[in-house]
């Protein structure tokens, strides 16, 4: 008896093993022409949280999206910022299809496939974030020590936020994201 619960034990450590893992995810963006450089795609599935590295040199940034504290954040390291925003969860896709289409992407040779990515827009609030434990300890951790500011969805498009004043997010051809305000101008 001891034994079946042993060879049963190891044959669901088998198959659970991968719903749990992390995942890490490099996918190389040589042929991008607005020189996004090469992103990296790590899925925490235990503590629900999605971290997207956008290595392009002084240009580079990092998100993080906490799906559990439904907040993500932009840090903009050429800005040595961070904007926080609600995680709109009908643009943003489930930690699950982040990491199907993560693993789609990796597989494609020239480009991507299927729909036009989403787009959101947000404006940054000049005021800095006094208290970022109220967005949980995943962000609190990645924008500790540096300016982080709030940003709100924007709904429709403007001419003021069209007109350049923005730092925008490319993010696995899946989703556009344009951060826009006096904190993130040129």
């Amino acid at each position: 008896m001891k034994e079946r619960f042993i060879v049963f034990a190891g044959l669901l450590g088998v198959l659970l093993a991968p719903t749990l893992a992390d995942y890490n995810i490099n996918v190389n963006d040589d042929n991008n022409v607005a020189g996004s450089g090469q992103q990296s795609v790590s899925i925490n599935n235990e503590h629900n949280v999605a971290n997207v590295d956008n290595n392009n040199g002084w240009n580079s940034w990092n998100t993080l999206w906490d799906y559990k504290n439904s907040f993500a954040a932009v840090r903009l390291f050429q800005k040595k910022s961070c904007i926080v925003h609600k995680l709109n969860k009908d643009a943003v896709p489930s930690i699950e299809a982040l990491d199907a289409l993560a693993k789609e992407k990796k597989l494609q040779e020239k480009g991507p496939g299927g729909p036009p990515p989403k787009g959101l827009m947000y404006s940054v609030n000049p005021n800095p974030v006094d208290d970022l434990n109220k967005f949980g300890q995943n962000i609190a951790t990645m924008c500790r020590g540096i300016p982080t500011y709030l940003a709100e969805e924007i709904q429709g498009a403007s001419l003021f936020y069209e007109s350049g004043k923005c730092f925008r997010a490319n993010i696995l051809w899946i989703l556009n994201i344009s951060f826009c305000g006096e904190t993130v101008e040129n």
